[in-house]
C-alpha cells in the first residue's frame, strides 16, 4: 500500500528510519512508529516497494532509505487518482512505466452472452482444484516463456503474491484448465476473495490461440461465480493489450479506474 495522508507537519522533530528486516523499514519519531516501507519480489524477479506514511517528510525519508539500500530497478504501484502518492514517488525519482486498467466483470450469462459458449472441439475445461499439479505448472512455465518472448511478463497484472521461491504459482487450486488430449493448453486463475472475486490471469498457449479457448475459460469461471451468488468479479488489463481489452469489453465488463506502475532505474 502507498499512502500519503497529509502534506504538513506541526513540528520538525527528527525522524529515524531503520531497516528492521531484509524487506521492511520503520520510521520512528520519538520512538513512535510513524511510517513503514516494504519490498516484495515478484516471480519475474522485479522488486516492488510500497510505503505507508502519514506525512510527506516521512514518506520521503522512507523512500530515500529504501532506494539507498536496494538495487535498481525498483517498482511501485499507485492508483491513478491518488495524485499525492504519485507525486511522492516522483520526488523519489520514479517515473510511469505503464498503465493498467481495472474492469468490473459481470458474471450473469444473460449479460456476458457467455451462456451458450462451449470449448472448441476436442477441448475440455477442468474446474478449479481438479487439474494435475505438474502438468499445470508445466503450462504455467510455457506461458511465461511465451510472454517473455513477446510483450514481456511486465505486461501482466502488477501484483505481488506470496509463494515459495521455487514456484511461479501461489495456489494451483485456484486454476481452471483447458485440456486437449493429454496436454493442458489454457488456464484461468480466479481468487475467491471475500469482498469480490478477482480474475488474476487468463492464458492460452500460443499454438492454441484464436480458437475460443479464452472465452470458454471465462464462460466456465464466470458461470461458476454466478451460480454461487457472486454478481461480479474484478480484473486488470494492461492498456497496451488490445486483445484482452476487447475480450473483457465484449462480455460487458466496465472500466472502473486505472493503476500506474512506476519505476526507478
Amino acid at each position: 500500500m502507498n499512502s500519503v495522508q497529509s502534506n504538513s507537519r506541526t513540528d520538525e522533530r527528527p525522524i529515524a528510519v531503520t531497516r528492521v528486516t531484509d524487506t521492511e523499514w520503520h520510521a520512528l519519531e520519538d520512538d513512535r512508529l510513524v511510517g513503514r516501507g516494504d519490498a516484495s519480489q515478484r516471480p519475474d524477479g522485479r522488486l516492488f516497494v510500497s510505503v505507508d506514511a502519514w506525512h510527506d517528510p516521512v514518506f520521503d525519508r522512507i523512500t530515500a532509505a529504501m532506494t539507498a539500500d536496494l538495487p535498481t530497478p525498483l517498482y511501485a504501484v499507485v492508483d491513478e487518482t491518488d495524485q499525492e502518492s504519485a507525486a511522492a514517488w516522483r520526488r523519489a525519482g520514479f517515473t510511469v512505466e505503464r498503465r493498467e486498467l481495472g474492469y468490473l466483470v459481470p458474471t450473469d450469462p444473460r449479460i456476458t452472452g457467455l451462456g451458450p459458449v462451449l470449448p472448441p472441439a476436442g477441448v475440455t475445461v477442468l474446474p478449479a482444484g481438479t487439474a494435475e499439479e505438474e502438468p499445470l505448472r508445466s503450462l504455467d512455465r510455457t506461458v511465461r516463456e511465451e510472454v517473455e518472448a513477446g510483450a514481456g511478463w511486465r505486461t501482466m497484472p502488477a501484483e505481488v503474491l506470496p509463494r515459495p521461491a521455487w514456484s511461479t504459482m501461489a495456489d494451483p487450486s485456484k486454476y481452471a484448465v483447458a485440456k486437449e488430449s493429454d496436454r493442458y493448453v489454457g488456464m484461468i486463475r480466479v481468487a475467491p476473495l471475500t469482498r469480490q472475486p478477482r480474475i488474476g490471469l487468463i492464458a492460452v498457449r500460443a499454438d492454441h490461440r484464436r480458437r475460443g479457448i479464452a472465452r470458454a475459460l471465462l464462460a466456465h469461471s464466470l458461470g461458476s461465480l454466478h451460480r454461487s451468488g457472486r454478481e461480479s468479479a474484478w480484473a486488470e488489463v494492461d492498456e497496451t493489450n488490445p486483445a484482452a481489452i476487447a475480450l473483457f469489453e465484449s462480455i460487458g465488463a466496465r472500466p472502473t479506474g486505472a493503476t500506474l506502475e512506476l519505476v526507478r532505474r
